[in-house]
């Protein structure tokens, strides 16, 4: 299980970054105040625009940074107290963090195996299971730089998963890839989450987080706008799909008719 109580993060920008984004002022609020609990046997997804805090959320669970203030407990334990038995319990994938170009699928499968101590008998079953699932197989010689966008990413979710983790948290796990790799990858989640573990996505894509998710949190400006089921959001916004329900909950927040 994941427990967010009231998460904050701030960050200090730059004169750059301030003009970038048109401010004077030097903090930027990402998360403001979020609690959440995600529980096993689910897809949690946390659902927003670009910019909403998602990303800076996953990061702050998978221990890659700090919060500002807040608690985040992962299977009882707590980030900042305990980031090492956090790392060990989960598998984090992002688009910002990209294997080896220089090394092959196999090797950094197996590389990451080993500093997560996987017994070698226990990491070739799980070799075959992952790379066979992903049509990695054939391609698992080949450097990273040689392989396509598709490819790269689906050995990314192979060597995230090298450990057979409790709890998945992916962000935008389908961002860039074509349809068919895109289905397998969104496939291979629910069949994690039929398996008992607990998967937590952040994704701006209306169909795949209602065709996917089993809870859904909207993340507005860094602030947690509305939490529930599809049906739950639906009802609560009487809309027929969830990109209304979005929309409506979104012009609510920022005062847009």
């Amino acid at each position: 299980m994941i427990e967010i109580r009231d998460l904050t993060k701030v960050y200090r920008l730059n004169k750059k970054q301030m003009a970038e984004s048109h401010t004077k002022n030097p903090k930027k609020t990402a998360v403001d105040h979020l609690s959440l609990t995600a529980k096993k046997g689910e897809i949690y997804g946390l659902l927003g625009p670009n910019g909403a805090g998602k990303t800076t959320t996953l990061r702050c669970i998978s221990t890659i940074i700090r919060p500002t203030s807040g608690e985040i407990y992962v299977d009882g334990h707590e980030v900042q107290k305990e980031p090492e038995a956090v790392r060990n319990s989960i598998g984090f994938l992002t688009s910002d963090i990209k294997l080896d170009d220089q090394f092959d699928a196999d090797y950094m499968f197996r590389f990451f195996g080993r500093l997560h101590k996987v017994p070698e008998d226990v990491l070739k079953k799980r070799r075959d299971e992952l790379f066979d699932y992903f049509g990695i197989s054939e391609f698992a010689h080949k450097k990273i730089k040689e392989l396509s966008t598709g490819m790269k990413q689906k050995a990314a979710i192979a060597v995230s998963l090298v450990h057979d983790p409790d709890i998945v948290i992916f962000d935008e796990p389908t961002n860039g890839l074509d349809i068919i790799t895109a289905r397998n990858v969104t496939d291979y989640l629910k069949k994690l989450r039929d398996d008992g573990k607990l998967v937590i996505i952040s994704t701006h894509i209306m169909s795949e987080a209602q065709k996917l998710c089993d809870r859904i949190g909207m993340i507005i400006d860094g602030k947690k706008e509305a939490e529930g089921t599809l049906d739950e959001l639906l009802t609560k916004t009487c809309t027929n799909d969830l990109e209304d329900a979005f929309f409506q909950i979104y012009s609510a927040r920022k005062g847009v008719m």
